[in-house]
């Protein structure tokens, strides 16, 4: 299994949408495992295949501490949302950049596991926003795009100038 290079923002790549999941043979597995990997050595709290240019239906998370908690999300679909939470987000996409972004407090999410069975479960909380955000990555969103135009401009101009100063 190999770190490979996460996807920077603007990369075109980044709004494409990602497709369905129907093998889940080795070269799923391997990108499950690749997926991981260099999220753990990004320090990230998830990472959507998307980001490291695979057009595959898959993310994978861990929010524990010691991370040694991966799930794996493959073809998700969001069928309820409760609530509204506000929290800030930043994405290993676009690197220094932090903004306040309004999510469902609580979500009702179905997956397949890296073996194909189906999951399902509710989430709230940080992992309720993790679900969100790893999912927007699937449909070719970020979560700059849940800004006002005024704050993603300002957010992108910081942005860009820290990636030109270094």
């Amino acid at each position: 299994m190999a770190i490979r290079p996460i996807l920077i923002y603007p990369d075109p790549h980044l709004r494409i949408q990602a497709q369905p999941v129907a093998d889940f043979g080795p070269t799923v597995q391997i990108l499950i495992e690749d997926l991981l990997e260099t999220m753990y050595a990004a320090d990230g709290l998830g990472l959507a295949a998307t980001q490291l240019g695979d057009q595959n239906r898959v993310f994978v998370m861990d929010l524990s501490d010691l991370k040694q908690e991966p799930q794996v999300f493959i073809n998700p679909v969001i069928f309820s949302r409760v609530g509204r939470q506000k929290r800030q987000e930043g994405c290993l996409s676009i690197p220094g950049a932090y903004e306040d972004v309004v999510r469902a407090a609580r979500i009702h999410v179905r997956a397949l596991d890296r073996s194909g069975q189906s999951v399902e479960k509710w989430a709230e909380g940080l992992e309720a926003v993790c679900i969100q955000h790893e999912l927007d990555h699937l449909d070719g969103r970020l979560f700059i795009d849940h800004l006002s135009v005024l704050k993603r401009e300002r957010l992108l101009k910081r942005f860009r100038a820290k990636r030109t100063s270094a």
